[in-house]
């Protein structure tokens, strides 16, 4: 009886352990310094003032991503936390290690896990300078001293270490696209699987919200309730390269539609980028292997 309580005692240790969030030091960067100018533009590929910054506020050159935006899904409700300078309630106090932490690793500096409704199964791809740009212009925006929210989650998803668990099974160790044979490819690979995170939207999840890879872009549900987010494949997105490419730039469709909800923020964000980017980006979307319509 007391061996198999001390094997019970050894176990749950290791699982704690096991279970823990692995932290990056300065030394596994490859550059301790940003350029705040070139971080502006990762900042706008990344997307990350439309998920921080409140809801109602207005987005702006220098936005406040005091967070309190709410995303539903099938675990809960997630609520997109202060990201801002300010250095009580926000980030503004941490270093570029733990900042790279957070993107790589989806790990606080607590060492808890973040729950992927932070994308950062995509922002693992992130190179150690474009990390270090994006830290260096997110210091330059406006602090804010509005609290995170807590997210509203049930049983047993509340239990951030299970998160632990979800990484071992979805957390991807390289692109999902092997061919990239041409620099265009390469960039646009970059921006729609590591910066952009497409995928996160536009490809369906299993039961345990992991990213289904053989129908990667072929459309998924909106996780609102509220209608489908489109198969971007080819076939089922035949536009053609000129269309996409001002689409991503305009929000305009050929069929003189704008985009809407989510999207449109998106668009927001991509217009802000190189035309060359939104070009690499459709030389990636068509470049993928067609996804039939689900039968769902």
């Amino acid at each position: 009886m007391r061996l198999l309580l001390g094997l019970c005692v050894v176990g749950a240790g290791g699982a704690w352990v096991l279970t823990g969030g692995q932290q990056l030091s300065a030394d596994d960067l490859d550059i301790q310094t940003g350029d705040a100018v070139a971080g502006e533009q990762i900042f706008w590929a990344a997307g990350c003032a439309s998920c921080h910054v409140a809801p109602e506020a207005e987005e702006t050159p220098a936005p406040v991503l005091a967070g309190g935006e709410r995303f539903p899904s099938d675990f809960g409700t997630f609520v997109a936390p202060n990201i801002s300078p300010d250095a009580a309630v926000g980030i503004g106090n941490w270093t570029l290690a733990e900042f790279a932490t957070a993107l790589r690793n989806g790990v606080s500096p607590q060492g808890q896990h973040y729950y992927p409704a932070f994308p950062y199964p995509s922002y693992t791809h992130m190179t150690d300078q474009d990390i270090a740009d994006l830290w260096a212009f997110m210091q330059t925006l406006p602090a804010s001293d509005a609290p995170s929210q807590s997210h509203e989650l049930s049983f047993p998803f509340s239990i951030r270490r299970s998160v632990a668990v979800w990484k071992w099974m979805n957390l991807p160790s390289d692109f999902h696209t092997q061919d990239a044979d041409t620099p265009e490819l390469e960039r646009g690979r970059y921006l729609v699987e590591a910066l952009s995170h497409c995928a996160e939207c536009h490809t369906p999840r299993d039961a345990f919200g992991g990213l289904i890879a053989d129908r990667w872009m072929g459309g998924a549900p909106n996780p609102t309730g509220k209608g489908n987010i489109p198969n971007i494949t080819p076939g089922a997105l035949d536009w053609s390269d000129t269309d996409i490419a001002y689409y991503l730039g305009t929000g305009f469709t050929p069929d003189y539609d704008s985009a809407g909800g989510h999207m449109a923020r998106v668009v927001q964000n991509l217009s802000k980028l190189p035309e060359e980017d939104r070009k690499a980006i459709t030389a990636y979307l068509k470049a993928l292997p067609a996804v039939a319509p689900s039968s769902d």
